[in-house]
């Protein structure tokens, strides 16, 4: 399954959107976004050390025509210049470059010009691995440290865009832990109960939450049933719900490194799709993520 043909496929919109890029002067950045123009899925607006942008474009070879560049070179500000530039309507994308995490979250969270919503953001990764014929999500392995039940909650919530968006209307969300059996002594255990019982309830809705699973009767039949587990939707899930940062990161890793998976990835729950992908991510994933951010605004101002 080709990951990007998936994603361009379902862009409708005949009019690009506009990508606002905070430190701009990445070669994976740039590669990335000078792809997106050729795709036509969006016009680029360059924000950081001008001369730095153009001289990392002309070593790698790759053409700015068509985008705008804006000189600031101070990390912090071009960060505050590109959110704003989205949060005023010049822009509709956000994307990180060359910059810390934080650095860019501070300004997305500024409370009079950010992006910030009364949700929480959470980060969303799309992949696919070789000799399986459908896609996995999986939330969160790059921003919630260590959530609690209510934002494992909104997690879930903040997944359900990106799902619709893909064409996935009411996907199964399988709540991972290290073991599938409630153990009082692991409270990720005593949380994938709770929420599969909200979803029962009717307090999270479009999408079935059952937990807890491991993560190998999470998403194989065949082991779900060599463990006798009876519930319905074991192996079969579409998402992810991980327990924590550090084991949504090493899933992360593991799918690009080892599995030789593909990604995309955003930020959900802001007032627009934020393009975050890891550092060590190539031009690929980052192409990946920009066309998924593109689906999302497409999603966003038609449905």
């Amino acid at each position: 399954m080709n990951l990007r043909h998936l994603i361009v496929s379902r862009i409708q919109s005949s009019k690009k959107a506009v990508l606002a890029v905070a430190v701009a002067e990445d070669a994976e950045v740039l590669s990335a976004v000078t792809q997106a123009m050729k795709l036509n899925l969006v016009d680029a607006i360059l924000v950081g050390h001008e001369e730095e942008i153009r001289k990392v474009a002309g070593i790698h070879g790759l053409d700015l025509h068509g985008s705008t560049l804006i000189h600031e070179p101070d990390p912090v500000l071009a960060c505050e210049t590109a959110v704003k530039l989205v949060s005023s309507g010049k822009a509709d994308l956000l994307m990180k470059g060359l910059v810390d995490t934080s650095v860019l979250l501070k300004a997305v969270l500024n409370k009079d010009w950010g992006l910030r919503t009364d949700h929480l953001l959470s980060h969303v990764t799309v992949f696919t691995v070789p000799d399986h014929e459908r896609l996995f999500f999986m939330s969160d392995g790059a921003m919630n440290i260590a959530p609690e039940l209510m934002a494992k909650k909104q997690i879930i919530e903040n997944v359900l865009p990106v799902t619709r968006a893909l064409g996935l209307s009411h996907p199964k969300v399988a709540v991972v832990c290290a073991v599938e059996k409630v153990n009082p002594k692991m409270q990720a255990t005593l949380d994938a109960q709770a929420l599969s019982d909200m979803a029962k309830a009717g307090e999270i809705v479009g999408c079935d939450v059952d937990g807890p699973f491991a993560m190998d009767n999470a998403i194989s039949i065949e082991a779900a049933h060599h463990k006798g587990i009876t519930n319905v939707n074991a192996g079969r899930a579409d998402v992810l719900l991980m327990p924590n940062i550090e084991a949504g990161n090493i899933l992360y890793k593991a799918m690009t490194f080892l599995a030789k998976g593909t990604v995309a990835c955003v930020i959900s729950g802001a007032q627009a799709p934020i393009v975050l992908t890891s550092r060590a991510d190539d031009d690929e994933a980052k192409l990946n993520s920009i066309a998924l951010a593109v689906l999302m605004t497409q999603e966003k101002t038609h449905g």
